[in-house]
């Protein structure tokens, strides 16, 4: 017997986030977190479309991803305008590489009440 699906709700208008990946050279995780940390926020400080951030580190010891809630897609190229912001991204370069995309949040499950 199967159990009835997980309540999902739809998010038509859901939150945008932007995920930030940042795959950080051996041993310099804590050296890209700091950064991360340091530009989430300068953003979180000046800017009104920023919303909220989670910032984790793996548990491999390679990677920091900030999920950062914005209030559109385009967002991320108007933070790139501030030459401080750009400057600071710039540092993370010299210890790995990132990539970010922007998400839409489509569907929020929740667990099953008991």
């Amino acid at each position: 017997m199967s159990s009835p699906p997980l309540p999902a709700h739809s998010l038509a208008e859901g939150t945008v986030f932007v995920v930030n990946v940042i795959h950080a050279q051996p041993g310099q995780q804590e050296a890209a977190l700091t950064i991360i940390r340091e530009i989430v926020h300068y953003v979180a400080e000046r800017r009104p479309e920023f919303l909220w951030s989670t910032l984790a580190t793996s548990v491999d010891g390679e990677t920091v991803v900030n999920v950062e809630a914005i209030s559109g897609p385009g967002d991320v190229e108007t933070f790139f305008t501030d030459a401080t912001f750009a400057a600071k991204f710039e540092r993370l370069r010299a210890i790995g590489r990132y990539e970010f995309h922007v998400y839409r949040a489509r569907d929020l499950v929740l667990p099953r009440l008991r």
